[in-house]
């Protein structure tokens, strides 16, 4: 029988094997790595060209058509005066708003899925939309349509049922699941006080609310776009800034406070970046439910990655929100229907097909 070696004991050259192995799959691991992140880079910039392909198309079909040539001679300022209405003054609001506002849902949803670790952890189902669909309808109902004082009230709304879900989540530390179900008890009391406020307010006001209340962009403007694009752009920076400091989270608090991450400041701050990326949406076209969900997920298999990430998950965003609008707009022309009951309907598919594949899991 051998004999334990103590460690002082070795020398160099005992040594030397270990320390060379420990290179080799220090070695080994950066390499996989590097490759899973040149997939997923190229996975996004495919994904994003796919949307963009989307939108050329989105920009061309109607009463008035145009071909994709057309269409990109009129974005680069050669189209007649005819085309640049329809496309520039019509249409490319629309376009953009799907593609920007697909791009936020997509961020918004794999940052609290990265923090609750749980496919289910999107702001449509934990009730921060809710909660800034709540602060727009009292808004609405009380001083009347305005864009920039219904975006900061669902802002408003959005932060201040975070607040209450965190709160009420945060018992010996913070724990993903715990906040996914405080969440949706919130959501379910926020949509019977929604639904109570439609009931109480004037008719007009309430035939408009329910209409906004199923998530369209309809009629969307080039103004409202460049409204969302002023918070949706640093907020995006913010979320890019933070994305190492999320993933380290998802080691746990213990790890990451190990690792130098201060846990509570970088949460925080992160839900604040991700309840405002979807509160802002949902001031401007209201709730579009499912997108946040799907979007990290989609995203995930699809660049191979072992969790979600913000680039993914904001490129596809970005394509479903863009293709689900493209189906509004044609699936029962020349009647259209807002974009969240198209995604409605997907989500609701994708859903069920998550929640089986999670049970088969366990």
């Amino acid at each position: 029988m051998t004999a334990p070696v103590d460690d002082a004991a070795r020398t160099d050259a005992d040594l030397r094997p270990v320390a060379a192995g420990r290179r080799v799959v220090t070695l080994q691991t950066t390499r996989v790595s590097r490759r899973i992140g040149v997939r997923a880079s190229v996975v996004a910039i495919a994904i994003l060209a796919a949307a963009i392909v989307v939108g050329l198309v989105a920009l061309g079909v109607g009463e008035s058509s145009f071909s994709i040539s057309e269409v990109i001679s009129t974005l680069l300022g050669f189209g007649d005066s005819r085309a640049e209405l329809v496309i520039l003054d019509w249409r490319m609001p629309r376009v953009a708003a799907g593609i920007l506002f697909g791009i936020a849902l997509g961020i918004g949803g794999a940052i609290f899925q990265s923090l609750t670790r749980n496919p289910l952890g999107s702001p449509d189902v934990i009730g921060f939309d809710a909660g800034a669909y709540t602060g727009a309808l009292l808004v609405i109902t009380t001083i009347g349509v305005s864009t920039a004082t219904t975006a900061l009230a669902a802002i408003a709304g959005g932060m201040a049922t975070a607040l209450v879900v965190y709160l009420l989540a945060f018992q010996r530390g913070f724990h993903g699941f715990r906040l996914i179900i405080v969440g949706i008890g919130i959501a379910s009391m926020l949509g019977s006080l929604n639904s109570w406020i439609i009931l109480n307010a004037d008719l007009n006001i309430a035939l408009l609310a329910s209409a906004w209340g199923a998530g369209s962009l309809n009629l969307i403007t080039a103004e409202q776009v460049g409204i969302a694009a002023c918070f949706i752009v640093p907020l995006a920076v913010v979320a890019a800034a933070l994305a190492d400091r999320m993933h380290m989270l998802e080691l746990g608090d213990d790890a990451s406070a190990a690792l130098g991450i201060r846990t509570g400041p970088v949460r925080i701050t992160l839900i604040v970046v991700g309840v405002g990326l979807t509160a802002v949406v949902t001031a401007m076209a209201g709730p579009i439910a499912f997108i946040a969900l799907a979007a990290p997920q989609i995203a995930r298999r699809l660049t191979g990655s072992a969790s979600v990430t913000l680039t993914g998950s904001a490129a596809v965003g970005a394509l479903l929100l863009v293709s689900s609008d493209l189906l509004a707009q044609r699936l029962f022309a020349p009647t259209q229907l807002p974009v969240g009951i198209v995604t409605v309907c997907l989500g609701g598919i994708y859903l069920i097909w998550l929640l089986i594949h999670e049970a088969r899991r366990r």
